[in-house]
């Protein structure tokens, strides 16, 4: 039930479907002050979500930095979280990654470089109503094309969330001797501070690596500035659904 509420919640109080809510209801209301009001909120709701200025600065200010590669130390192994690929595309044949991808490429970098020793992917099917491979076998699957051998990598692909991967990846790190300050978590930048809370509530205190960043160095350009953005919309479209969940996660004793 917690894991068809976090999702359904969270997809309708966004900032773009509550902007659509209030320009539908300035439409069919019929009461001609309530009418203006909603249409008003939502103008300005959209005018303040599409600036890429706030937006930015917001985003940066919520996503963890991470280490250039000559400054981190070694690892026995790096945790990979899933959440990055499309399912249910066809021909399946082949991986469908959307920007998220860095969490696949960054690892592999990783290894090759000679900064992580092995690999434990863990993500099922995070999607309500997918019947689709699990993440960790397709994260599995690129990464071995890219070079890595399958006998360094070990899969968790029966968790549907963070904070049950968390529960699970601890027992398995536990029962494979790793040390928790021997190992990396790696995950989207906007998506680390809840994953971290996840692990350290389930006794795992992880080293971060973060990857895939929406925020970019500030600029003072004229679009970014003044003119309506829909980047701007889709960062607080990854915030939102990321307190929320924060807010989810804390009330049922996830973090």
């Amino acid at each position: 039930m917690f894991f068809f509420l976090s999702k359904t919640i969270g997809m309708l109080i966004q900032p773009f479907a509550v902007i659509c809510l209030l320009f539908l209801a300035s439409v069919v209301l019929r009461n001609a002050v309530w009418k203006k009001r909603c249409f008003w909120m939502a103008f300005i709701l959209l005018f303040f979500f599409s600036n890429e200025f706030i937006a930015n600065e917001v985003m940066a200010a919520w996503e963890i930095d991470t280490k250039p590669y000559k400054e981190m130390d070694r690892y026995k192994l790096a945790v990979v979280l899933t959440g990055s690929t499309i399912p249910d595309l066809e021909p399946a044949d082949r991986v469908y990654f959307h920007r998220g991808a860095d969490r696949v490429i960054h690892t592999v970098q990783l290894y090759k470089l000679g900064l992580i020793e092995n690999i434990l992917i863990s993500g099922g099917t995070g999607s309500l109503g997918s019947v689709d491979e699990p993440e960790a076998d397709k994260f599995q699957k690129a990464m071995v094309l890219m070079g890595i051998p399958p006998e360094d990598i070990m899969i968790e692909n029966q968790t549907r969330n963070t904070a049950e991967s968390a529960v699970v990846v601890g027992k398995m790190l536990q029962e494979s001797g790793y040390r928790a300050q021997d190992c990396l978590l790696i995950t989207s930048a906007f998506h680390m501070r809840r994953s971290l809370a996840c692990y350290r509530k389930a006794g795992v205190n992880l080293q971060a690596f973060t990857t895939d960043f929406y925020s970019h160095p500030r600029v003072y350009y004229i679009d970014a500035l003044l003119v309506p953005q829909l980047d701007a919309i889709m960062k607080w479209q990854k915030l939102s659904k990321e307190w929320v969940g924060m807010v989810a996660y804390k009330v049922v004793g996830y973090i």
